[in-house]
């Protein structure tokens, strides 16, 4: 480890105030706007990203929603209305931020819950909990209660606002009669930037006061995007007063009514109640949790580790077709779109947790095959050659200068892969028969039209950008030879379960595409590659995922020569997260945990140690880069492997500082496997 890294990852440990010590609480107790990066709390189809200022929220993302806006003439995430910003005033005066101080926020990743409380000058203390409700994948519920420090008139406003990309808002103010009274709901709709989609929000109030002593309430319109609903409370010095805001947040991509629907869920879950709610929401995220990696020797590993699942789990939801992007639902970066990330890299380890999680992300590629096979046909080729980019329709969603959309092909065996590995977990034929044989045949069909047949024996592919980046216009990439290999070779595994007659060029393809070396045996990651730094893992990617080197010397080798390959800034964590599996496998804990916080530790940004896609970035929070460090806990430190038969172990090593890890609730019989 150089003293560039040994640096960084001291500083990442430290970075904020944030205690190491308690396995499931991230606690901020210095809160610097200048240098904070918000946390998300998510249900897999609504996230809500927290902020440094008192009674706000930064953004709420939705699921699926994109429209045609700002970089690249292609499709953006859009953020939805934001529901669950508060205002609070008192004896008529207005907020002074000047007068917020000892403001403590903290994540419980056990009860995905952010809770944030501060003093208020001399006036009252406040806490506020907020929650996306596991249970209701559209709806949000915070909790704030004031304590008063001295006699005092308070006035609190729910304030509902309409993000600026949004046009064509329309607010609303209802009331409906309820069986313990009004339920005053605070709803606006708003279509997208281009007008294709409608977006819609509502919410309201909880109180715990009997009907007869509920406050009145009052609405008022504060510009064209922004309106609130408000009462008022007279307390005395000592008083605490409770109350809670339920919304709900829903588009057309969701329900073909989504501004009656937003008022409908509203009330749904406004007549549940606070308690039933979070307590339906603690019971779904305790089943989430009984599939869990649990390291005992290493605190501040297991916080994060916890951290990387619960973004994970966060950012992925059973009964969908959606597949995260490469930030989840953390923001709008890289448009929201679903590149590789999904499949290679989140995919197998919700596979090996949540096999009916994983199950969501196969159907966003199978709804889109169609597509795909579009695609294919338009570039002259067989099968299904799917997007690099892809979001709301599987259309090809890169901008045009980036030569990745049409050429970093390699996407298209990582989809293959994800659906055949589903099956190798579940065992489930009729979804093979049904879903997984039409993807997977799909992408062989296509791998055996892309090669170039050279001459008897020789298949090339050539120009294709690589899955190190850097590489462009390059031939027979070592990932995109290897997984078109694999793919190839899975289909023919599939077509003999299912009793199909197995295409006898996929064979034939599969055993005459290159993988390259070098004259020394290390696998040359290209045709022209002479040893330069590579962006990320490709060449050792070979040994795994792909298992198509299982010779450990040359596993060994590859590594040896490849670590060295990677600068140390500018690259994503996944690369870090593979050299830790193999290392792990090869029996090398030294190394293995030298590259386990070398894939994160250095990226972690302050108060919430959230991760970003690179060292020195600021993006977070980087999904695909939780996804690689699972899969080094799973498939490395845990020695699981997902084989034809199932998941099954194999030998690993931990690191000297672990005493043992125990992972739980794996595969589709919630099996635990331990590794001392």
């Amino acid at each position: 480890m150089n003293k560039i890294t040994t640096l960084v990852i001291a500083l990442a440990l430290f970075c904020g105030s944030v205690k190491a010590q308690d396995p499931w609480i991230i606690k901020a107790d210095k809160i610097d706007p200048a240098n904070y990066y918000g946390v998300t709390v998510a249900n897999g189809m609504l996230g809500i990203v927290s902020s440094p200022n008192a009674l706000e929220i930064k953004n709420v993302v939705l699921a699926g929603v994109y429209d045609t806006y700002g970089r690249g003439r292609v499709s953006n995430f859009i953020a939805s209305f934001n529901l669950l910003n508060t205002s609070l005033q008192f004896n008529g005066d207005d907020w002074d931020p000047s007068l917020v101080s000892n403001m403590h926020q903290q994540l419980d990743m056990q009860h995905a819950s952010f809770t944030t409380t501060f003093d208020y000058g001399d006036v009252a203390w406040v806490k506020y909990t907020y929650y996306a409700l596991r249970q209701l994948p559209f709806c949000v519920l915070m909790n704030v209660s004031v304590t008063a420090k001295k006699n005092v008139n308070m006035t609190a406003a729910s304030v509902m606002q309409a993000p600026d990309a949004l046009r064509d808002v329309q607010n609303f103010y209802n009331e409906v009669d309820g069986p313990h009274g009004i339920i005053s709901l605070l709803t606006s709709t708003a279509k997208s930037p281009t007008g294709k989609l409608q977006l819609c929000a509502s919410n309201a109030f909880i109180f715990t006061d009997s009907a007869k002593a509920q406050p009145r309430l009052m609405h008022e319109m504060l510009d064209a995007n922004m309106h609130s609903m408000r009462f008022s409370k007279e307390m005395t010095s000592g008083q605490t007063y409770s109350f809670s805001i339920v919304g709900s947040s829903i588009t057309s991509v969701h329900t073909a009514d989504p501004l009656n629907e937003a008022e409908r869920l509203t009330i749904f879950a406004a007549l549940q109640g606070k308690d039933e709610l979070i307590k339906a929401h603690n019971q779904a995220w305790a089943d989430l949790w009984k599939s869990d990696i649990q390291i005992d020797g290493d605190p501040q590993a297991q916080q994060d580790v916890h951290s990387m699942l619960y973004h994970l789990y966060s950012f992925s939801r059973e009964g969908t077709a959606f597949a995260p992007s490469p930030m989840g639902l953390s923001g709008l970066g890289y448009n929201g779109h679903i590149f590789w990330d999904s499949d290679l890299w989140m995919f197998p380890a919700l596979l090996v947790l949540h096999p009916e999680i994983a199950k969501s992300l196969v159907e966003y590629r199978y709804e889109r095959l169609e597509a795909a096979k579009q695609n294919a046909f338009a570039h002259g080729y067989k099968g299904a050659m799917f997007p690099w980019e892809s979001s709301d329709n599987g259309t090809e969603e890169t901008p045009v200068g980036a030569l990745s959309g049409p050429f970093e092909h390699h996407i298209t065996a990582c989809v293959g892969l994800a659906a055949w590995n589903y099956y190798c977990v579940t065992q489930d034929k009729e979804w093979l028969k049904e879903k997984g044989w039409p993807l997977i045949s799909a992408t062989a069909d296509y791998w055996a039209s892309r090669v170039e047949r050279n001459g008897p024996g020789h298949y090339d592919i050539n120009n294709v950008v690589a899955a190190d980046e850097w590489a462009e216009g390059i031939d027979n990439d070592a990932f995109t030879n290897g997984a078109a290999k694999a793919d190839l070779q899975c289909a023919a595994l599939a077509a003999k379960i299912l009793g199909i007659k197995v295409n006898a060029d996929w064979a034939d393809v599969a055993q005459n595409i290159p993988i390259l070396k070098f004259s020394d045996g290390v696998t040359k990651e290209f045709a022209t590659y002479k040893g330069n730094g590579i962006k990320q893992a490709d060449a050792n990617l070979l040994a795994y995922p792909l298992k198509l080197i299982t010779d450990q010397a040359q596993v060994k080798k590859d590594l040896e020569f490849y670590e060295t390959k990677v600068p140390n800034s500018g690259t994503p964590a996944m690369t870090q997260a593979i050299f830790t599996l193999l290392y792990s496998r090869l029996g090398n804990a030294g190394k293995a945990y030298h590259f386990f916080q070398d894939a994160y530790v250095p990226n972690l940004l302050p108060p919430f140690r959230v991760i970003a896609e690179t060292k020195g970035g600021t993006n977070p929070y980087f999904a695909t880069g939780a996804g690689g460090v699972i899969q080094s806990l799973l498939m490395g430190f845990g020695g699981l492997d997902i084989t034809q038969a199932g998941i099954t172990q194999v030998k690993s090593v931990l690191p000297s500082n672990w005493k043992s890890i125990t992972i739980t609730g794996v595969g589709v019989d919630k099996k635990t496997y331990t590794v001392k």
